[in-house]
């Protein structure tokens, strides 16, 4: 064989700095704990122990959530249901006797000024107790309302402009007993900063606390969905346990689980049944309360705006005229009389219409009755006036004559004020039954959620135990 020749000797790789170091192997990016962590459940649920202990927490979970959500949404329904009782209605009501006392202040404003010398004390204390009671309701209204909103402001200018319109009446007074005929000009100036001013102001003030009233009565009602929901999932859920529990094990009852079952179905029950008690005692309450208020309010209002009419028609004199589209020119108070009286026995008819009791009806068909009175004692003065015999006319309005317009008037004014305490009444007897429906059930709902969960874990723990 020939011989291989010699080969040369590969030379050594040269050897590395001596300042440097080797690197390390490259090592695997760390993993985070969610990542391991859900690891862990899945490597769990694929034991019947790590199964069960998740199926027990998230039983537990959906009972606390069902009690936790019912307590708070059933918090907020008895919150909005106390104040219907204690705070929208009666500021509400205030509103109106604000604008009812503003009302009547000048209704009597006028009246003394047509009886002149002839003023009677009692005319002039109703005079001044319709003043202190608009003076008192807006102060209170002022503390209940929002600082800044629009009912703040509307306490606010009405609280400036009520001694301005008594300085005017005041000023009326002493001239017309003088005998100043400037008198009159004063109480015209008077007449018109409450009509198109303090009483515009007053009606707000009142629509904006009705408003408050419905939203209040909207939140008191609305059905509380979410709880209602989580409490179908929470049984739905508990009887898929219980009956994978009896296919695996044949066992019929875990008393845990039925103990949860218990309470989960209690509480809905009771969430249930308590807000469909409540609500149709907060319906009653506004169908047959709030709504009847409202319309003899506007009745009342009305009675008294006619009776001022009917007052400033003999101290103008027929000085304030209106054109008519016929053509016709009528006298500006006998106009305002007729529109008034119309919308008077407008909701008369509408306040019988939904008294639902004779206690109810009566004084609305009484009212009714005087108003019929007055509106023919009314064309009687009407008729004297317009013929010249103004004596005549005035003493068939002020009471000097023998069945004056002031009997008439106080008689349907006594009555309105007798149907409106009787539906204040009733609102009263329903609104405190819808909220007494609510009484109790966050707190039991919160106690019962823990009783449920604690039955769920300890049921669920009782099957954990068989495998140690």
């Amino acid at each position: 064989m020939p011989s291989v020749p010699p080969q040369p000797t590969p030379a050594p790789p040269p050897a590395p700095p001596a300042n440097t170091r080797p690197s390390p192997p490259p090592t695997a990016p760390r993993r985070t704990a969610f990542a391991e962590g859900f690891d862990q459940l899945r490597a769990a649920a694929t034991t019947e122990p790590g199964r069960l202990r998740i199926i027990g927490a998230l039983l537990a979970a959906l009972v606390v959530a069902f009690g936790a959500v019912t307590a708070w949404q059933m918090t907020d329904r008895s919150s909005a249901a106390n104040d219907v009782v204690n705070r929208s209605q009666p500021l509400s009501s205030d509103a109106a006797d604000i604008y009812r006392s503003l009302a009547d202040a000048n209704t009597a404003a006028a009246s003394g000024y047509l009886a002149g010398l002839q003023e009677k004390p009692a005319m002039r204390e109703g005079y001044e107790n319709d003043i202190r009671t608009a003076a008192e309701k807006l102060v209170k209204a002022a503390a209940n309302s929002e600082p800044g909103s629009t009912s703040a402001h509307t306490i606010a200018d009405l609280s400036r402009l009520l001694p301005e319109y008594k300085g005017l009446v005041e000023t009326a007074r002493a001239n017309n007993r003088q005998g100043y005929p400037v008198g009159g000009a004063y109480l015209r100036a008077a007449n018109e900063m409450m009509q198109q001013n303090m009483l515009p102001k007053a009606e707000k003030l009142y629509q904006t606390e009705n408003q408050r009233l419905r939203d209040d009565y909207a939140d008191a009602k609305s059905f509380p969905w979410a709880a209602a929901g989580l409490g179908v999932v929470a049984l739905a859920a508990l009887a898929w346990a219980q009956h994978r529990n009896y296919r695996r094990t044949n066992r019929v009852l875990n008393h845990g689980l039925v103990t949860a079952t218990a309470t989960s179905v209690v509480v809905l029950l009771w969430l249930t049944v308590s807000h469909t008690v409540a609500r149709a005692s907060l319906n009653d309450s506004y169908d047959h309360g709030v709504r009847s208020l409202d319309v003899l309010h506007q009745a009342r209002i009305a009675s008294l705006t006619a009776r001022s009419d009917e007052n400033l028609t003999l101290v103008r004199r027929g000085a304030d005229t209106k054109s008519l589209a016929d053509g016709r020119v009528v006298d500006a108070y006998e106009l305002g009389y007729d529109q008034q009286i119309d919308q008077l026995g407008k909701a008369l008819n509408q306040a019988e219409d939904l008294a639902d009791d004779s206690a109810g009806k009566k004084p609305v068909q009484d009212a009714n009755g005087f108003m019929k009175v007055w509106k023919d004692r009314h064309g009687i003065a009407r008729d004297d006036n317009n013929s010249g015999n103004y004596q005549a006319a005035r003493d068939r309005v002020i009471g000097a004559a023998k069945e004056p317009t002031s009997v008439c008037f106080d008689n349907v004014d006594k009555a309105l004020a007798t149907a409106l305490t009787h539906e204040r009444n009733e609102f009263e007897q329903a609104a405190n039954d819808g909220r007494g429906s609510l009484t109790g059930l966050p707190t039991g709902a919160a106690v019962l959620a823990v009783l449920g969960a604690a039955g769920a874990v300890l049921g669920i723990g009782r099957r954990l135990s068989e495998y140690r």
